[in-house]
């Protein structure tokens, strides 16, 4: 384990703490932010939050993007917007991050978790077509979870650390049985599948901002949708349901104050400039990555899936067993290298232990060998 610390040092040779992923800002930002203070217009409302908008969606290939708060916020209103309503249910993967299931959760919704494949670490298009075809019927235009009696309204698929899973065939069978495919796109910013870019292949999809993402504003998300009428709805609840008004307060609707302010996306925009120049460090250095443990018999290196171009936002690694694992964890954290394990599955945490699923021997392999390593822009 020495010469692989050595490697990640040599890597990043200035930092003496060498940092899962860190923002970089080399471009606009300060100017930006400047512009942005100067107009005074630093909320919701700016021509950097209207600017962001444009750009993203044209980057992605979708009609609309509405800028939010953050990812959990945009995931939240596309369910909203996928009528997901109380008591009704959502399939998506155990193996993702807790915003997923909590953004299902404030809806009032119950998450049921179906396996993930191994190598695009997302959810398994033969394990959501075997739980559908054993457990649902459709009725009256609806999916029917025959063991509960509770309507399946959407489906929640997540393109783990960048790598996007099977869509195209999750679209396919999600449209077979009424469900609306939502993306949760948090952390595929960059990343296609097909030559199609991740989150647009549903009704909705999400992306997230957060710091420790591809391009930062702090925090930020956006939904995106080809549907004009989602779009317009999305922008009005994320607005507090506020109807336009040049000075009286009418809200129609429980709404949320989920909104981008405009100083975060003046950052957002000088992110969008250096994007492509992100994404190909990225991929340089997840070269070098996979050349240094093609060497290792017992650690393997994870790649884009096929048909897939991913951002390589997070890199990988594969150990051989639960105990290598733990082992170098503790080995390369002790020596100023951050590294971390992949989440604990959301069926074992307390809030979803007694969720609906499938077998996850697919997701259970996988959580105790899949181990994050430094990923930041190498300057």
């Amino acid at each position: 384990m020495q010469e692989i610390v050595k490697f990640i040092q040599d890597l990043y040779p200035t930092k003496e703490f060498v940092a899962l992923h860190e923002p970089v800002f080399l471009g606009n930002e300060k100017k930006y932010l400047n512009e942005c203070i100067d107009s005074t217009f630093v909320s919701s409302v700016g021509k950097f939050v209207d600017r962001f908008e444009k750009e993203f969606a044209k980057y992605v290939g979708s009609k609309y993007a509405i800028a939010t708060v953050n990812g959990t916020s945009a995931l939240h209103i596309s369910l909203l917007l996928a009528n997901v309503l109380k008591d009704d249910e959502v399939i998506t993967q155990p193996l993702t991050f807790i915003a997923t299931c909590n953004a299902i959760s404030y809806c009032g919704a119950k998450p049921i978790f179906v396996d993930v494949d191994r190598d695009t670490l997302g959810l398994s298009p033969s394990s959501l077509k075997d739980f559908l075809e054993k457990n649902c019927e459709v009725t009256k235009g609806k999916c029917i979870n025959k063991t509960t009696n509770k309507v399946i309204k959407a489906c929640v698929p997540m393109h783990t650390f960048g790598h996007p899973c099977k869509i195209d065939e999750i679209k396919q069978i999600c449209d077979e049985w009424n469900i609306v495919l939502v993306e949760d796109s948090a952390e595929s910013l960059g990343s296609f599948y097909k030559q199609k870019h991740t989150g647009t292949f549903g009704k909705l999809g999400a992306f997230s901002f957060n710091g420790n993402k591809i391009i930062t504003s702090g925090g930020g998300g956006v939904i995106v949708t080809d549907d004009e009428n989602l779009a317009k709805r999305a922008k009005h609840l994320t607005t507090t349901a506020k109807i336009p008004h040049p000075f009286e307060y009418i809200h129609d609707e429980i709404g949320y104050n989920y909104r981008m302010p405009n100083l975060n996306a003046a950052l957002l925009v000088a992110q969008m400039e250096q994007l492509d120049r992100f994404l190909e460090n990225k991929r340089e250095l997840a070269k070098k990555y996979e050349q240094f443990f093609s060497s290792y018999d017992d650690i393997g290196f994870i790649k884009e899936p096929k048909n897939s171009s991913s951002n390589y936002w997070l890199n990988s690694i594969i150990l051989k067993d639960l105990k290598q694992r733990d082992s170098f964890l503790q080995y390369t954290n002790k020596n100023a290298i951050m590294t971390r394990p992949i989440w604990k599955l959301m069926n074992k945490l307390e809030m979803f232990k007694n969720s609906q699923s499938t077998s996850l021997d697919n997701a259970i392999w996988l959580e105790e060998r899949v181990v994050n390593i430094p990923s930041g822009v190498t300057l």
